[in-house]
Parts: structure tokens; C-alpha cells; sequence
């Protein structure tokens, strides 16, 4: 892809879709010292409990027995962060980030609405409003920056089939998708091969499916089990799209902003055998963020976040249903990392939110905004502008440089 001089220095909006996973960017132009801020959005609501597990909390198996992995130390087991919370082991990178001080999970988070329902939430999680508005609150904040420079050109290029809700609005976002860029991932392939191994009718269809469209026998033997093969995972969309970014907002006349998406979370069913593929592919791609943002990491913040958690309690498919409190990631080398942050409210049926979720005790809005004022400067009286309605208060501490 090339990016002329005139489009560099009018500052970039953008969005690039891969497969269901894509990219979007905003910023103004700078030198490499400007803060960077990437946005990656869970389609699907992510068991935050699978995914940062209390095995410290005794009520914890009581709930979901089943679902839990073995503790630190235990082969398969948690990755340990502190000694009651444990990380799920798809997401090597993020640990090793969060032993270099440079990964901040954050539990109990929610946004501030309380849908269950995807399209709802996911809309709200966007606009950041008490209302479904047609814009987003990261646009929102890009415009009050973008308003500093005083520039009269705005932002003027996208690349993309569709740009997020997150940044529609008033900065001008067009779109742009490469050739090819609509087929699934191969993960999706490797779900329905799993999911349908054992069915005597639709197993050997989709093998035959597959095979017809050029992947043999070791392929998809390759797709069930990676990790038993020993062979290097196939860079999926997801990886791609990070790696883009990273080089894109890297460069000293790049954007500064980027919004990705990837699905995959919503785990009704077989949840201990499906969830570890997304959560890898996220570590992936936050590993090829870093490689490829290069100096630019250590001015860089990622905040990956999802519409809402599932229930505490398992059902009876072996997953989870839609819930509410959940967990958020923060990382990069701007971040104060090496703990878990948020306030624990409990697994005992008293402490459950409806008596069937995690109750949130810290408001997703907060999270953003503490990044937003503290990382990318945005001004405080600026945030009834980016999250209409009750004041946002920021979350403080969560910025290496605040």
C-alpha cells in the first residue's frame, strides 16, 4: 500500500477489513514522540472469567466447575498473575507484557448500559452515549484533537469496506478493502471442522467442502490441532491487520489512532475448547503491534474491550450465556501494567449482578477517558463532548506519563 505526501500530511482516517476481523484509523500527523492509541473491539461479548480467571475466589468452581483450567504451575494451567488471578494460557504475550509492566487487565468492567442484547450493547459499547447515536466516541475525541491543529482539510483517507461506529462522524473516514480481503479466516475453517469432526454427516461434507477448495488432508489436520502438529500458525487477518497498523502508525506522519475489530466470542457452546483460538489470535496480534510499531510502542497504548461478559454460572451446552461485568486489557510500553486493576465484587450468589453475573464495579467510559486525557491529552472540559450525558469521571493511574 502507498501513502502519498499530500495524504500523510492532511493526517489519516482509514478502516481495512480482513475476513471478520478489521482496521480503521484516524490521526493527526507528528513526529515518532506522539502518542499512539489503538482501540481493539471483542465482537461477541468475551468470557472475562475464562480469560482472567479468580481461581482465588472459592466460589468460583461452585459456578462453572467445568470451565475452569488447572492453577499456576498445573500443566494446562493459568498463567500466573499475582496469586489470584490467573491468565488464561492462549495469551503468552500479554503475560510476558504483564511482567514487563506494560499489560494492565482490568475486572469487573462494564459499559454503561445493561443490553444483553449484541446489537444494542455493541452500539452503545461504540457510541459511548446513553443513546444509539450515528457517531462514535473515539471519532468524537479525534475531532476535539484534530480541532487543536486548526487545520481546515480534515482527515482524507480510508481503507476499508465498513468503518466501526467507534469512529463514524465528523472526522471523514472513507473506505477502501483490498482484493481478496472478504475471504473467512482459516480459523473460522478450523471452528467448523472441530465442531463438526464427530457428526457422521456433516464432518465428512465439510472435509469434502474444504478439500474442494484447495486444502488437503494435513491442512485441516493442521487446523484441528496447531499446537499438537508443532508447526508455526499461519498468519491470520487478524495478525495482518495489526501488523498494517503498527507500521502505519509507526511512521512520523502516520496516524496516530487505530480501531480494530476480531469476533469470535461468543462462546454458548463448547466454550473450553473454542475460546483459546480468539484469545490467541489477540495475542498475536498485540505481538505484532509491538514488533511492528518498533520505538513507537513504548508511546503506545492498546485497549481492547467487548460489548459485555457472559454468566458465571456454565450452561448446559458447556457455555455461557450473555452477562454483564467482564474484563478489559490495556497494554503497551505507556501503560502502568504489572497488576490487576478494578475492584473484585465476589462469585457468591449475593454478589452476583441478577443473581446470575459478574457485578461491574468500574465503568468501561471511565477506563477510555482516563487514556484519552492522560495519554493523548485530550482536554477534561472536552469529555461531556466525547461521552454525552453524566459526567465521565477519568480513571486515573493508568498511564505510565500521567
Amino acid at each position: 500500500m502507498m501513502i502519498h505526501r499530500r495524504t500523510a500530511l492532511l493526517g489519516l482516517a482509514a478502516s481495512w477489513t480482513l475476513g471478520r476481523s478489521s482496521l480503521a484509523f484516524a490521526g493527526s500527523p507528528g513526529g515518532p514522540d506522539d502518542p499512539r492509541f489503538v482501540v481493539i473491539i471483542l465482537r461477541g461479548a468475551l468470557d472475562g472469567l475464562s480469560a482472567v480467571t479468580p481461581y482465588g475466589d472459592a466460589d468460583l468452581r461452585t459456578h462453572r466447575r467445568d470451565l475452569v483450567l488447572p492453577e499456576p504451575g498445573q500443566e494446562g494451567g493459568l498463567l500466573d498473575l499475582g496469586g489470584f488471578y490467573g491468565l488464561h494460557p492462549s495469551l503468552q504475550t500479554l503475560h510476558r507484557l504483564y511482567g514487563e509492566g506494560q499489560m494492565l487487565p482490568i475486572h469487573a468492567v462494564a459499559g454503561h448500559y445493561r443490553s444483553r442484547s449484541h446489537f444494542e450493547a455493541q452500539d452503545y459499547l461504540e457510541s459511548g452515549a446513553d443513546d444509539r447515536l450515528s457517531s462514535g466516541w473515539l471519532n468524537r475525541a479525534v475531532s476535539v484533537l484534530q480541532g487543536k491543529t486548526n487545520r481546515p482539510d480534515g482527515y482524507g483517507l480510508a481503507m476499508g469496506l465498513t468503518v466501526p461506529l467507534l469512529l463514524r462522524g465528523s472526522a471523514k473516514v472513507g473506505s477502501y478493502a483490498p482484493a481478496g480481503s472478504q475471504h473467512p479466516d482459516e480459523d473460522l475453517y478450523n471452528q467448523i471442522v472441530a465442531l463438526n469432526a464427530s457428526d457422521p454427516i456433516t464432518g465428512p461434507a465439510f472435509r469434502n467442502g474444504l478439500k474442494a477448495r484447495g486444502f488437503s488432508d494435513a491442512d485441516m489436520t493442521d487446523m484441528k490441532t496447531p499446537a499438537a502438529t508443532g508447526k508455526p500458525h499461519k498468519i491470520d487477518a487478524f495478525t495482518q491487520l495489526s501488523t498494517a497498523a503498527g507500521q502505519m502508525l509507526a511512521t512520523s506522519h502516520g496516524p496516530r489512532i487505530a480501531a480494530l475489530e476480531i469476533g469470535g466470542w461468543d462462546t454458548h457452546a463448547a466454550q473450553l475448547g473454542r475460546l483459546g483460538s480468539p484469545l490467541a489470535q489477540l495475542d498475536r496480534g498485540i505481538g505484532a503491534l509491538r514488533e511492528s510499531l518498533g520505538e513507537s510502542w513504548k508511546r503506545t497504548v492498546v485497549l481492547a474491550l467487548t460489548e459485555f461478559g457472559r454468566t458465571v454460572r456454565m450452561n448446559g451446552t458447556g457455555g455461557t450465556d450473555h452477562g454483564t461485568g467482564t474484563v478489559t486489557f490495556l497494554a503497551g510500553g505507556a501503560v502502568a501494567g504489572g497488576k490487576v486493576g478494578g475492584t473484585w465484587p465476589g462469585l457468591r450468589p449475593s454478589q452476583l449482578f441478577e443473581n446470575r453475573d459478574l457485578a461491574p464495579t468500574t465503568d468501561l467510559r471511565a477506563v477510555a477517558a482516563g487514556v484519552l486525557c492522560d495519554h493523548l491529552h485530550l482536554p477534561p472540559q472536552a469529555l461531556p463532548t466525547v461521552f454525552p450525558g453524566p459526567k465521565t469521571n477519568p480513571l486515573k493511574g493508568l498511564i505510565v506519563s500521567a
